[in-house]
């Protein structure tokens, strides 16, 4: 991948990281391990990303990140409760201090009147319990969608790193 913009932002995640001495973990469904492929395209990497989960199905987000089947009933796998979830259970099985979890409708079908395709959660969460999620709707094809969600995601890690860890 030569992709200079997620490369640059990529760059500065992993410069913020390493001045708080915190790791990333990402937990990824419709990005299928984009945001993965692009922190780790970073030399030096290791030192600020501990792993990623790619959850794409319903199925795996409950056996692998412990996303409850009633959240997913309820509120379905493109939702803030849901993305939420996942951060909670990608840092409970990782050693990081930081995660970011994804799910989305990223097309071109599988798009409802209520989530659209182009609608995407995006949740940061943080060891020490802070966390907080978003709900975008972005424009374009399926590619365009999940770069938009790459970049939103890692835009959102950067800014948390100018919080304090706990927050």
């Amino acid at each position: 991948m030569n992709d200079p913009e997620l490369l640059a932002l990529s760059e500065r995640l992993g410069r913020a990281l390493s001045a708080l001495g915190a790791r990333l973990v990402t937990a990824e469904s419709c990005t299928g391990g984009w945001i993965g492929e692009v922190v780790t395209m970073v030399p030096g990497s290791s030192g600020w990303y501990d792993r990623g989960f790619i959850t794409y199905s319903n199925a795996a987000k409950r056996a692998v990140l412990g996303v409850s089947a009633q959240t997913l009933l309820a509120q379905g796998a493109v939702s803030e409760a849901t993305v939420l979830e996942m951060v909670d259970g990608a840092l409970r099985l990782s050693g990081a201090e930081f995660a970011v979890a994804v799910s989305g409708v990223a097309g071109p079908g599988g798009g409802t009147p209520d989530k659209p395709i182009g609608t995407v959660c995006i949740a940061w969460g943080t060891l020490g319990g802070g966390r907080e999620s978003r709900t975008f709707r972005f424009a374009g094809d399926r590619e365009a969608v999940r770069r938009q969600s790459v970049i939103a995601a890692i835009e959102g890690a950067i800014g948390w790193t100018e919080r304090p860890m706990t927050a």
